[in-house]
C-alpha cells in the first residue's frame, strides 16, 4: 500500500567515493565556512581520526601559502570536541554548544557514527535558534519544525559516517536522551540534516565486526519501517526496497571481508537511502518505538536493539506488517506468491535465519530486567513520541518485552 500525496524531500547532496574526505576544506570553502568546530569521540580519535582530519585543513593551509591565496580565504578548522558519549545526554549535547559558542564557530564537521551525528545536529539547531540548552526544545518526549512552517538553518554542516547504519547525516531527525525525563526524545526539523554527506568507505574498514553488525540491522529497520508506513510512496520504496537489498548482499560480505570497500560503500550507501526513505513516509514505526524505550531504560545500544526487536515487533503485529507483507518480500527477493499470511511467514522466517546467518543477537540477554525496569520500558514506549503514528496496546506491549528479554 502506498499514497500518491506525499512530500520527498532531499537536502543533503550525497559524495560517495575512495577517499573522499580530501575534499572537505575545499567543500566547506563552497559553503562559506570560516570557522569550522569538528565533532568525534573519543573512540575514533583513539583510531587516529581525529588527527586525519585535522591534517586535511593543515595542507589546505599550507598549499594556500604555497599558491599565495590571501588567509581570508582560508577555512580554519578552529576546534575539535570528542567527548561525545554513545549514547548522548543532553548535558552532553548543551556542553558541545558551549564549546562551539566559545570558539566562535560558524560550521560543524561531524565525524562518527548516529551518537555523534544527531548531538552535532543538536549544536546546530542550538546555533541556529541562539539556544543554550537543548532541553528547552525537545521537553516532554520531541518536537517537531518541518517545512514550510520552518526558518532555513544557516549553519554549513559536513557529516562523515563512520558506521553504515543510522543515516544520521541525511536525516533531519536527531535522537536525544533526556536524562532529567528519562527519555529518549526527537527532534524533527527540515534543514537539520548535513548539507554535505561524505560516504567514504576507507573510514569504514576499521569498524569491529558487531558495530558493523548492528549498525547495518539498525539500517535495514529504516528500511523495513518505510516499506511498511501507510506514509510509503513510490519514492520511499524504490530507496526503501533498494537499500533492503544492498544490506542484505554485502552486510555478510562486509563481515567476511572487513577491508572489502565495495561492500563497505554499499552499506553506506545503503543507509543513507534507507534513512531518506525512512523520513519522508515518517508514519507507524512500532519497531523504532520499542527500540528508543529499551534504549533509554535499560541503555541498550540502538542498532543492538533494532536487531533484536524487527522480527520480534513484526511478530506481535501481525494487523500492520502482514498487508504490506509482498512489497518485505520483494525487498528481500523472496517468493512473494500465495496468501498474505503465507508471504508474511516467509518474511519473519527470512528474518529469522538472517539473524542468525550474520550472527545478530536474538534476544537482550546480556541485560537483565527485573519487573520494575518492564514496567518503565512499556511506560517509556507509550511516552514516545513515535507511539503517536500507531499506538500499541498494553498487552501487545509486554509481549513485545517478554518476547525480546
Amino acid at each position: 500500500m502506498t499514497t500518491n500525496n506525499f512530500n520527498f524531500q532531499l537536502k543533503t547532496i550525497v559524495h560517495a567515493q575512495e577517499n573522499g574526505i580530501e575534499n572537505i576544506p575545499s567543500l566547506f570553502a563552497r559553503l562559506g565556512a570560516k570557522r569550522v568546530v569538528l565533532f568525534s569521540d573519543k573512540g575514533l580519535e583513539s583510531l587516529g581520526f581525529v588527527e586525519q582530519f585535522s591534517a586535511l585543513f593543515v595542507n589546505q593551509t599550507a598549499n594556500q601559502e604555497t599558491n599565495q591565496q590571501t588567509s581570508q580565504q582560508t577555512t580554519q578548522l578552529v576546534g575539535v570536541y570528542t567527548d561525545i558519549a554513545p549514547d548522548a545526554t543532553c548535558d552532553n549535547i548543551n556542553a558541545a554548544i558551549e564549546f562551539a559558542n566559545s570558539l566562535n564557530a560558524d560550521a560543524i564537521l561531524s565525524v562518527g557514527g548516529g551518537s555523534v551525528i544527531d548531538a552535532s545536529k543538536g549544536v546546530k539547531y542550538a546555533l541556529h535558534k541562539q539556544i543554550d540548552d537543548i532541553r528547552t526544545v525537545i521537553a516532554g518526549g520531541g518536537f517537531m519544525e518541518v517545512w514550510p512552517n520552518n526558518e532555513d538553518i544557516r549553519v554549513p554542516h559536513i557529516a562523515v559516517p563512520t558506521t553504515a547504519g543510522t543515516g544520521a547525516e541525511a536525516s533531519p531527525i536527531a535522537v536525544f536522551y533526556n536524562e532529567h525525563e528519562n527519555i529518549k526524545a526527537s527532534l524533527v526539523a527540515s534543514g537539520l540534516e548535513a548539507d554535505i554527506a561524505i560516504l567514504d568507505p576507507t573510514v569504514t574498514t576499521k569498524l569491529p565486526a558487531h558495530l558493523t553488525r548492528s549498525t547495518a540491522m539498525d539500517a535495514l529497520t529504516h528500511a523495513v519501517e518505510a516499506i511498511v508506513s501507510p506514509m510509503s510512496n513510490a519514492f520511499t520504496d524504490a530507496y526503501g526496497i533498494q537499500a533492503a537489498k544492498l544490506i542484505v548482499e554485502n552486510l555478510p560480505v562486509a563481515l567476511r571481508e572487513p577491508e572489502n570497500l565495495t561492500a563497505r560503500g554499499n552499506l553506506l550507501q545503503a543507509s543513507t537511502m534507507a534513512i531518506s526513505a525512512f523520513y519522508s513516509s515518517l508514519g507507524g514505526i512500532p519497531i523504532h518505538n520499542c527500540a528508543h524505550a529499551f534504549g533509554a531504560i535499560s541503555h541498550i545500544p540502538h542498532g543492538d536493539a533494532n536487531t533484536v526487536l524487527m522480527p520480534v515487533v513484526i511478530e506481535a503485529l501481525p494487523e500492520f506488517y502482514m498487508p504490506n507483507a509482498i512489497k518485505l518480500a520483494q525487498a528481500f527477493s523472496l517468493d512473494s506468491t500465495g496468501t498474505d499470511e503465507m508471504i508474511y511467514q516467509r518474511v519473519l522466517d527470512f528474518l529469522h535465519n538472517f539473524q542468525t546467518q550474520v550472527g545478530a543477537m536474538k534476544r537482550f540477554s546480556s541485560w537483565e530486567f527485573d519487573d520494575q525496569e518492564k514496567r518503565n520500558i512499556a511506560q517509556a514506549i507509550e511516552k514516545d513520541i513515535c507511539f503517536q503514528f500507531y499506538p500499541i496496546s498494553k498487552q501487545t506491549i509486554e509481549q513485545i518485552i517478554e518476547k525480546a528479554i
